[in-house]
């Protein structure tokens, strides 16, 4: 992890991070982590840079020592009525909301900040920068997947645990075959495309 250096250098940080941008279908989900100094959580990176066993394991380590954690979402209906940007910035706040200890700052991964009344700086590729943000890309992207897997249980046939929602080869066939499901994104092509066309056949 590189030693990017913060505006803030108190103990009170919380670091922001969303997954689920891109994917066609599911919430899309954020994690607010504050660190606890004399605990150190060693090995934390860009959750998408680890491999699926090595995250579960930094997870459990993180919500053992982290001095609080907060794992948040916006729906896919919120998704599909506000945009994306919105609805993820809007998840970001209920994750730093959710916080039971109030941070001093807040490190957020991108370079967008939510309207909020947090000291607050925006980090691009923050996941591989500020530790914080790193423990929360982690929460985020394990509780996603996990979610994800049980999606193929209840949604069989698109093979959610494998994608994880995101816009595969196989799963742009299998919603052409099975036509989209209740966790997919109707503003987000090629769903939008596809109920689209079968209200036109309805019409």
């Amino acid at each position: 992890m590189t030693g990017y250096l913060l505006r803030y250098r108190g103990k009170l940080l919380a670091g922001v991070d969303e997954v689920g941008r891109g994917p066609l279908a599911g919430d899309v989900v954020t994690a607010a982590v504050i660190l606890d100094p004399r605990k150190p959580v060693t090995g934390l990176a860009d959750s998408k840079k680890l491999s699926a066993s090595r995250r579960n394991q930094l997870a459990e380590e993180i919500r053992e020592k982290a001095l609080s954690w907060h794992i948040a979402r916006a729906s896919v209906d919120e998704i599909d009525q506000y945009n994306i940007l919105r609805a993820t910035l809007m998840a970001m706040v209920r994750a730093v909301d959710g916080l039971t200890l109030k941070p001093e700052y807040v490190a957020v991964d991108g370079n967008r900040l939510p309207d909020w009344g947090y000291a607050a700086e925006a980090v691009v590729r923050g996941d591989d920068k500020v530790p914080a943000i790193s423990a929360a890309s982690i929460l985020a992207k394990v509780c996603r997947d996990a979610e994800m897997c049980l999606a193929e249980q209840a949604f069989p046939g698109y093979g959610f645990a494998s994608h994880k929602g995101y816009g595969t080869r196989a799963h742009r066939e299998a919603i052409a075959l099975l036509g989209p499901c209740l966790i997919h994104r109707k503003s987000f092509e090629p769903v939008k495309s596809f109920l689209s066309a079968r209200q036109g056949l309805l019409t």
